[in-house]
């Protein structure tokens, strides 16, 4: 996973991702709440796509219909 970190420029706020400049705001709330919500989003992508997570079969047998 990708740390992100804040650095001040001047008067403004730049976020890095790794040793990526990703985005520059100027308020430094704004910039931990976009941290914030990016780490969010990706922790949530991550765990739709694990493999672990899915069962390898169904949880519920199908019934087999009655004939008359």
């Amino acid at each position: 996973m990708t740390s992100y970190s804040l650095i001040k420029v001047g008067n403004d706020y730049v976020v890095q991702a790794g040793d990526k400049c990703i985005l520059k705001v100027s308020s430094r709330r704004r910039a931990a709440q976009l941290i914030s919500e990016a780490t969010d989003l990706l922790n949530a992508l991550a765990a739709v796509e694990s493999p672990e997570a899915a069962p390898e079969s169904p949880s519920l047998r199908r019934e087999a219909p009655e004939l008359p």
